[in-house]
């Protein structure tokens, strides 16, 4: 061991002991170099806080762009099923030989139920409406007397 020496003033102390925390300084700046300064840190932090803010309010924006999208797609579907069941209920009743009038009484979700209805509905009615053949005739439901008059008429206007 070495001669020991009595420190005697702040100097001397600085001195011996400015080398021996100059290395620790060091060896503390390698092994935190990495690390961020409580400053550093707390402005990063409000940049991230911020950034978060920011994402939030986009992404609650988003999700009620989205809500108001399912809601209009929903509307949507119901106007297109309504659309396409008027448009199987009207295309049956022609096939049954319905009028168009008795296309509101035919009830059913898909095409075999509307059909059932629109077969029951015309064996209720069992009456169809035929146009006439010309007007002022009547569509068949005339009897015998009435068709001898009509062509007795027609003989004395000489229309025959």
């Amino acid at each position: 061991m070495g001669d020991f020496t009595v420190i005697e003033t702040q100097e001397q102390l600085d001195a011996v002991i400015g080398e021996r925390l100059k290395r620790e300084r060091e060896t503390l700046t390698k092994k935190y170099n990495n690390y961020l300064s409580p400053e550093t840190f707390q402005e990063e932090t409000g940049k991230l806080n911020t950034e978060i803010e920011r994402l939030n309010s986009a992404l609650e924006e988003a999700n009620s762009k989205i809500a108001s999208h399912d809601e209009e797609m929903a509307e949507k579907d119901k106007k297109l099923k309504a659309y396409e069941s008027h448009s199987v209920k009207t295309r049956i009743a022609n096939e049954v030989g319905l009028s168009s009038d008795a296309i509101e009484f035919l009830t059913g979700d898909d095409e075999e139920s509307i059909r059932k209805s629109a077969e029951s509905l015309k064996s209720i009615v069992r009456k169809q409406n035929v146009p006439p053949l010309a007007s002022g005739e009547m569509s068949g439901e005339s009897s015998d007397e009435d068709a001898a008059l009509r062509k007795t008429l027609r003989k004395l206007k000489g229309e025959e």
